[in-house]
């Protein structure tokens, strides 16, 4: 599967792609950034850094775009130019049929380095280290956006056992549902046909 991790941000958005093979067998493809300038308006900015996302989809052809979840900064600013990315990519693969999938860094921190505390430096050492780069990407966006992808390759599989697991659990709920009501009905015409039917008649 080829994943194409995105760290979103307005001044610099990470992008990595990487292609996992058999167990944890994870390799790098591309990694860089989509930059737009800061004296430019809003809807400048979203459209260089959306022109730059899709041709990296176009180039790479990924399989699933994967895209770190915004949260809660003291940076009111800073959030939403980053949840305006998120949604500019996410366009961007829906219109090209990828699926996308979020993740939280406190997911992506624990599953490079073991820890969902682990900081930048730590995530940037394990995922060079992971993928066997000879160098460390940079700037950290770009080794962000290799997290990302890497930890959306190691997580798939748990996910999709656990969403099997709640399709299961779901049908086998409907089912006892089913043959509960099912049950109460019978039991409900038997005690019907079992009352003594008087007709009406009077002494």
């Amino acid at each position: 599967m080829r994943v194409l991790g995105v760290d979103p941000g307005l001044t610099r958005c990470g992008l990595g792609v990487v292609d996992g093979g058999k167990g944890r067998s994870v390799a790098c493809v591309a990694v860089g950034v989509a930059r737009s300038p800061q004296e430019d308006e809003l809807a400048a900015r979203l459209l260089t850094v959306a022109t730059e996302v899709e041709r990296w989809m176009d180039l790479h052809e990924p399989q699933v775009v994967a895209i770190e979840r915004v949260f809660s900064q003291h940076n009111v600013r800073t959030v939403m130019g980053t949840a305006q990315v998120s949604g500019v990519v996410a366009l961007a693969a829906a219109r090209r049929g990828l699926p996308v999938a979020f993740h939280t860094p406190s997911e992506v921190k624990a599953a490079i380095s073991g820890s969902g505390r682990a900081d930048k430096k730590q995530v940037t050492t394990m995922i060079t280290k992971i993928l066997g780069l000879t160098e460390a990407p940079k700037p950290a966006d770009a080794a962000d956006a290799l997290a990302l992808a890497v930890c959306h390759l190691w997580r798939a599989p748990m996910m999709d056992r656990l969403a099997q697991a709640e399709a299961r659990a779901a049908e086998m709920a409907r089912n006892h549902r089913a043959k509960l009501k099912a049950a109460q009905e019978k039991r409900a015409g038997q005690q019907k046909q079992a009352a003594p039917n008087t007709g009406g008649k009077t002494r």
